[in-house]
This record gives C-alpha cells, structure tokens and sequence, in this order.
C-alpha cells in the first residue's frame, strides 16, 4: 500500500492511535465495551471457543447491543487460559483468567452489567481510572 498524500497518512495515525488506546486504556471512541478472548494455540487448548461461545450467548440473552466480542492472539497469560479482558469506555482494563463458561456468564451478568468484579479470575489487582 502506497501512500500518496500528507492527508492519507494522518489517517492512518489516527486509525492506528485509537487502537492503541483502546488496547492500553480500554478508552472506545464510540462508547463500545470491547472483550478480548485470547484465542492462540494455548487459549484454544484451555477451552477459549466454548468461552467465547458463552459470551456470546450471555450478551444475546441479556440483549447488550453495545458489547462486541474481539478474538485476539496471546495474552501472555498462558498459564491463566481461556483469558478475557473487558474494555469499557472510561475505565481501566479488566483481565480475567481461567475463564470457563460459567465464569463467562458472570462477567456479562455482574461485571458488565452491576459492575462487580469477578475477584476469584482477577489477574490485575490494582485499577485506575484510564
């Protein structure tokens, strides 16, 4: 891909600059709250596809429109899978490990929706605001 112009590569900053931010701060620009599920070889083996399989149940069922699961490599939590990380707008990410289904039900039902922890699959302790 060749870029021609000034104009097209500010574009493409900009393009790139939300995605890090969405990564690094779980900041959305368009108030989605985003899951990532790590879907490597090593999630996959721990049982990621049945967890991804229950989020997406768990969002249907309680009619969320504005949460998107986002299947993603390795976390680097290897030992911890299947991993999930919810970025909600104006808030610290959130990782949580050893995620099975029902602990996938949970995160939709307290976390997403009474935002209450899952303290049990907590892998980051500490949260501040993003």
């Amino acid at each position: 891909m060749a870029i021609k112009s000034l104009d097209e590569l500010k574009k493409i900053r900009e393009a790139s600059k939300k995605k890090v931010d969405l990564r690094e701060k779980g900041e959305s620009t368009d108030g989605i709250i985003e899951i990532l599920i790590g879907m490597a070889t090593c999630g996959i083996a721990a049982g990621a596809r049945e967890t991804m399989k229950a989020l997406g149940e768990a969002i249907e069922e309680a009619g969320l429109d504005q949460v998107k699961i986002v299947q993603v490599g390795c976390m680097g939590y290897c030992h911890s899978e299947p991993t999930i990380q919810v970025n909600q707008p104006g808030k610290a990410p959130v990782l949580y490990g050893k995620v099975d289904e029902t602990v996938a039900r949970e995160i939709i039902t307290k976390h997403i929706l009474k935002d209450e922890f899952i303290d049990d699959h907590l892998l980051n302790k500490t949260f501040t605001k993003a």
